[in-house]
């Protein structure tokens, strides 16, 4: 028996959950600890909001409120969207709880007294007006690539440029509307550095990694590791705790992690339980990708510093995009989960996250596809074959489990197939592959249902009822073990299941095996799923454009803006290639590039460091608007744009040969 520690990234307490949270962390996680406990391991399932940072703080700023309100208000609703999905966590805390405030300042002084965080002087934003600095969110102004207003300190929203405040044209301070300055102020920072060589090797050494996380920390690993800002500047946070800090805040990076701990301690104060037994046994992170830098570069590094063993394993699901578009909070473009389990039952959503796609590929919410997959699968596939059973044991054999004997060769080659089941599924999902347990189920399924086809037992019940006893006896026992197998994934289905079957003890995995004996009853059946109709999907679908439209009356950029084509003609976009690559000193997102665009070289400037290493964008053609007015960005000048994907900034490249100089007609 092992003991397992298993986390969840972090929700930041500045709005409630949407399903992309639910993909990509919770309910894999949930999986894997629900099927770990029936297993007879162990599980301390963790997790904590995120309540820190200039996001909220902004926030309650703008609401005249303190920033802990907000952090409540939100936190309550991430509370109640994880109960809703039936999250079996063990510990669900904040980060302003007052545990995580003295485990977070004893963990910085610790880094502190080794030598391992050290001063350092930087130039940051000020304002003179409120007599403060600025951080990233405090401040906007014009996106410096693409020209766009109302760019974030930390982000361009219209062309998805990750920025530094200091880039900023025209920048002003959110608080006030007045123009900052540029200051010196003294950080605090972690040698990062230090911990290349042993990051490196934790990466490379740690075969259970997914491939997502380990080639992307050794992208990174490539380009060396810079040194961490601990701190910041604003009074929204934990307070550093140094004599000569005062006013400055530990950054959300070098606290939030240690929500997985205070979150634990929290839960071993209640139960008398160490959670240091489970952490030095198995330590297990459920992530998004977004945060995969952190995860798996910084936190073991922190971790390392401190004299803690690092994580066994950290799973980073990719994202969730929405009706073929990526999902944007601030166009309402985005399924909130109270809305959705309003509506649906909560297992629907469970089942549709998990079987879209693997965790380590980008998928898609469609309502088309949901509706068909719980049209299609789960009521004609998995509810059918469940109904069928159970009818005809009741029809048939007066609600009671006949007897078996004299099988066919049909029906030996299907009880292998009810025996091997628990064993594929367990293997897959502890091996993380929870799409292939649930696809699993599914094909025993299917497979039953064309058994019962075959077997024919409504004409056997007449001409041999003993093959009719056979079948309905086998499928009796694979409904008895879809009770047990389908637990980590649809757990309130599971247990209609199990009523029906009339047993109490689906949450034992070993219990899969065991058959119901011969005279068994089984309680009268009830419909497992209903179907949804093209009338609710059409109101689901039209519900989600009316919240776009609404955002976008609100004065957000409507993502169908019309453009005269005179406008567009001005733009020249090429087919350039890249052919030197460096990384910018002091940032962690910057390239400079030197790109043949046919008739000259243009140096750009590409925030393409957190997806590409400099070596592998040597050659590679890209597509490239050239006709930019130049903006410096870090102090170095660039001179066009390469088209990448927003956020993820995956290059836009030529699927065809093409000549470089190329004009995109």
């Amino acid at each position: 028996m092992s003991k397992i520690f298993i986390s969840c990234a972090l929700p930041y307490a500045n709005g409630p959950c949407h399903l992309g949270h639910l993909r990509s962390t919770y309910i894999p996680a949930d999986i894997y600890a629900r099927c770990n406990r029936m297993q007879g391991n162990e599980v301390l399932f963790v997790c904590a909001t995120d309540e820190h940072g200039t996001p909220i703080a902004v926030q309650a700023e703008n609401e005249g409120k303190k920033p802990i309100e907000i952090a409540k208000r939100y936190h309550d609703m991430i509370v109640e969207d994880v109960k809703s999905c039936d999250i079996t966590l063990d510990s669900f805390t904040r980060t302003t709880d007052k545990l995580h405030y003295e485990i977070s300042q004893n963990f910085f002084l610790n880094l502190y007294n080794k030598g391992l965080i050290y001063e350092h002087t930087i130039e940051q934003l000020y304002c003179e007006n409120c007599h403060k600095f600025l951080p990233d969110r405090y401040v906007e102004g014009t996106c410096p690539v693409c020209g766009a207003e109302g760019a974030r300190g930390d982000h361009c929203e219209s062309c998805g440029r990750h920025l530094e405040p200091t880039e900023l044209k025209e920048p002003q301070c959110l608080t006030c509307g007045h123009t900052p300055v540029i200051k010196t102020s003294k950080q605090y920072f972690y040698k990062l550095s230090n911990f290349e060589d042993d990051i490196e090797e934790y990466i490379e050494n740690n075969k259970k990694l997914p491939s997502n996380v380990r080639n992307y920390a050794l992208n990174w690993l490539k380009e060396g590791l810079d040194d961490w800002i601990m701190t910041r500047d604003m009074k929204w946070g934990i307070p550093v705790p140094l004599k000569d800090a005062e006013g400055k805040v530990i950054y959300v990076w070098g606290e939030a992690f240690l929500g997985y701990i205070s979150s634990a301690a929290q839960w071993s104060r209640k139960t008398g339980k160490p959670w240091e037994d489970y952490w030095n046994d198995t330590a297990i992170h459920f992530i998004g990708k977004d945060i995969i830098y952190h995860h798996a570069l910084f936190w073991p590094a922190l971790l390392s510093g401190y004299g803690c063993k690092l994580p066994d394993n950290i799973f980073a699901g990719e994202f969730l995009s929405l009706e073929g578009k990526k999902m944007s909070t601030s166009k309402n473009w985005v399924i909130w989960v109270s809305d959705f389990v309003r509506d649906f039952d909560s297992d629907l959503l469970r089942y549709y996250l998990t079987i879209n796609a693997p965790l380590n590929k980008d998928t898609d919410f469609s309502w088309d596809d949901f509706q068909r997959r719980v049209n299609d699968e789960l009521a004609d596939v998995l509810g059918n074959f469940l109904h069928r059973t159970f009818t005809f044991t009741h029809k048939f054999f007066d609600g009671k489990v006949p007897e078996y004997k004299n099988p066919s060769q049909e029906d030996i080659e299907f009880e292998k197939l009810i025996k091997q089941l628990p064993e594929t599924e367990k293997d897959y999902i502890n091996d993380f592959k929870f799409r292939e347990g649930l696809v699993e189920v599914f094909k025993v399924a299917k497979a039953a249902n064309k058994y019962f086809n075959d077997q024919e037992p409504w004409k056997a019940i007449k001409e041999n009822p003993q093959k009719a006893a056979n079948t309905v006896y086998l499928c009796d026992q694979l409904a008895k073990s879809f009770a047990t197998l389908t637990k980590p994934y649809i757990p309130k289905t599971a247990d209609k299941i199990a009523k029906i079957v009339n047993i109490t003890d689906n949450d034992t995995w070993d219990k899969a095996t065991e058959y119901l004996p011969i005279g068994h009853e089984i309680n009268k059946p009830k419909p497992l799923f209903q179907k949804i109709e093209d009338s609710t999907i059409k109101a689901e679908k039209e519900k989600l454009y009316k919240n776009l439209e609404k955002s976008t009356d609100n004065g957000e950029k409507k993502m169908s803006e019309k453009i005269s084509i005179d406008y567009f003609d001005k733009v020249e976009i090429r087919i350039g290639q890249i052919k030197e690559a460096e990384k910018i000193e002091k940032s962690n997102k910057l390239l400079k590039l030197q790109v043949n665009v046919g008739d000259k070289t243009l140096q750009i400037v590409a925030g393409l460091a957190k997806r590409y290493s400099p070596e592998e964008l040597i050659d590679k053609k890209v597509t490239v608007l050239v006709n930019l007015e130049p903006a410096k960005l870090f102090g170095v000048e660039s001179q066009g744009m390469l088209l990448a994907s927003g956020e993820s900034a995956a290059l836009l490249v030529p699927e065809e040969p093409v000549n470089v100089g190329e004009e995109i007609q």
